[in-house]
């Protein structure tokens, strides 16, 4: 093209810049990448505005400011439709360049030479791809045909290796146990792995890095089927060294071949494992659904990871206020001094995270002596927030595979749903239960508590109390006060009750006393503490009126009868002016 351009327009000054991952990089310097050059290079978004609805313009202030082109004036895109740019052309002009690329045959010029340049770099690329995917066939028509996990892992290696002879090449693998290789590998360790590496394996996408500290450049290939990822492919080459995009496709497809032959073989070794863990699954799902305390739930839950992943010790704990609480489902020694290292480590990490916690060996962590080396960590969550944790512990490390890691993720998951169901249980009874305004007991509770206790104690009194004059304070002082008086009753009452009995809300201004295994005279002290005190306790200050009835074994009333002859002691509070109780016998005590 230059000598073209010389000899048919007078062009002495030209330039062409190769596309290259949205950088544009002088030709010349194409065969042999760098970082001084990627760094060098110029980028493709500066100046991709400069051919709005042209290809040919005058150069911008960007490449003229630079030493190489500053000469140049014009500048060419080549590009066919719909594919990436090829690159541009730069040049100094000339008279004949300028009457050319204005006449009628410019335009066709750069279409023709747009689809000649696009031919020749598909036909370049089929060349340099041609015998990578051969090789690439080859091996994954040997994965097809092999259930030998050595034999798929020794190909991966020897055609990585056949390809990038002068680079270090590493397989890194999750651990799993029911797999023994002869092959060498290296373990996939979360808390040991760069983060690059890392992202790899989580995301399933290709990763470089740039590691200063090995002094190479890193690139990871996650080995991934179709229902996980495997581990890590990771080649390390210089510094200086940028792997083409050519190079990522077949590291990349390199990878995901030996991922879904090492699938096909895993499933095919470990068929009877899979069956066991969905029982498993479906056992624990049915049992924890059942309407069973959370104590049964992890005694439940205990059993199951003692049988599925044979750990030595195990634990649950949950969060009260701000510490963590151990339950009794705990195995021995995290009730003992010696299990605080790896309780004190877990609440740090899910101090910072709700990710499950997996330490194939601890020791690496700590300089202190650890007993215990491999450990993994689950939170139990509720409301995507951490409401407790799980952990499995043993002293072998590596002793828990990455595929028991995330099945005891799945059982404790479904006992985090199960907790949590059985906390709403309770909270929606205690809705039922109680007042939402008072937090007394509801009508429906007390009269079961009543009913209860007439069958099975020995003695009782009922107080139905009635605040004086209610509707004048509500017209006087609005509902808002009205509620807080029957908050400060309320409070009253539990406080001046205790744990002896229940109070509850009767309905309106109504509220009532219980009190099982209490005789006559002590009955009448209460009920008298309870009307003389509530006008203390009130602002602005009320009185109430109260009904008493009390009973014992001699003389057990019916359940509807003590509520009538509470209701017709009240009837008589009232009308004998207020501010005291009467028993149902008709006696009363006044507060004058």
């Amino acid at each position: 093209m230059k000598q073209f351009l010389k000899k048919r327009l007078k062009i002495d000054n030209a330039a062409f810049l190769s596309f290259e991952g949205n950088s544009l990089i002088p030709i010349e310097e194409m065969a042999s990448l760098t970082i001084e050059t990627k760094l060098n290079a110029v980028s493709w978004l500066m100046i991709e505005a400069s051919f709005y609805q042209q290809k040919v313009v005058k150069i911008p202030y960007i490449l003229k400011a630079r030493q190489a082109y500053s000469m140049m004036t014009d500048m060419v895109l080549f590009q066919a439709e719909g594919k990436n740019p090829i690159g541009i052309l730069l040049v100094e002009a000339t008279e004949s360049w300028t009457d050319f690329m204005t006449s009628e045959y410019g335009e066709e010029c750069i279409e023709t030479l747009s689809k000649v340049l696009q031919m020749i770099r598909d036909n370049l690329d089929v060349k340099i791809n041609e015998d990578q995917y051969r090789k690439l066939y080859n091996m994954t028509d040997l994965f097809h045909s092999t259930m030998d996990i050595d034999l798929i892992l020794e190909n991966v290696l020897k055609n990585i290796r056949d390809n990038f002879p002068e680079f270090n090449v590493e397989l890194i693998l999750s651990n799993d146990q029911d797999r023994h290789t002869t092959i060498d590998i290296k373990l996939f360790d979360y808390l040991s792995e760069r983060p690059a590496t890392i992202e790899a394996f989580v995301s399933g996408e290709l990763t470089t890095e740039l590691a200063s500290d090995l002094n190479c450049r890193l690139l990871n290939a996650p080995i991934k089927g179709r229902q996980a990822i495997y581990g890590i492919l990771q080649v390390s080459a210089p510094t200086t060294y940028l792997f083409s995009t050519t190079e990522k496709d077949f590291v990349r497809m390199l990878a995901q071949a030996s991922g879904n032959a090492l699938e096909n073989a895993k499933l095919y070794h470990q068929s009877h494992r899979l069956v066991s863990d969905l029982q498993l699954i479906n056992e624990t799902s049915h049992r924890l659904n059942m309407r069973i305390d959370i104590h049964e739930m992890l005694l439940f839950l205990q059993k199951q990871l003692l049988k599925s992943f044979q750990p030595m010790e195990v634990c649950f704990a949950f969060k009260k206020h701000d510490t963590f609480e151990i339950t009794g489902a705990s195995t021995s020694l995290f009730h003992s001094e010696n299990g605080q290292s790896y309780i004190k480590h877990v609440e740090q990490h899910f101090a910072q995270t709700n990710d499950p916690l997996f330490v194939a060996d601890f020791s690496r962590l700590t300089p202190n002596q650890i007993e215990y080396r491999s450990i993994m960590a689950i939170p139990i969550l509720m409301e995507e927030k951490i409401n407790g944790f799980s952990i499995v512990l043993h002293k072998e490390p590596y002793f828990f595979s990455f595929d028991s890691f995330k099945l005891m993720q799945s059982l404790i998951h479904h006992s985090s749903l199960a907790i949590a169901n059985s906390i709403l249980r309770t909270q929606l009874q205690e809705m039922v239960d109680l007042d939402h305004l008072t937090k007394l007991y509801a009508r429906s509770y007390l009269d079961q508590f009543v009913e209860k206790s007439l069958e099975y104690d020995q003695s009782g009194m009922f107080l139905l109390i009635d605040i004086d004059n209610f509707k004048r304070i509500n017209d006087t002082y609005g509902h808002q006060v009205g509620d807080k008086i029957l908050v400060q009753i309320a409070v009253q009452l539990k406080e001046t009750i205790g744990s002896r009995g229940i109070c509850a809300r009767w309905g309106g201004e109504e509220m009532s006393v219980y009190v099982p295994n209490i005789d006559e005279k002590e009955a009448l002290e209460l009920a008298s503490t309870i009307v003389e005190v509530i006008p203390s306790t009130t602002d602005p200050q009320v009185t109430i009126s109260a009904g008493l009835i009390t009973w014992d074994e001699r003389d057990r009333p019916a359940f509807q009868s003590v509520f009538l002859h509470a209701d017709t002691a009240l009837y008589e509070a009232k009308n004998s002016g207020k501010n005291r109780f009467c028993t149902h016998n008709g006696s009363f005590q006044t507060n004058s």
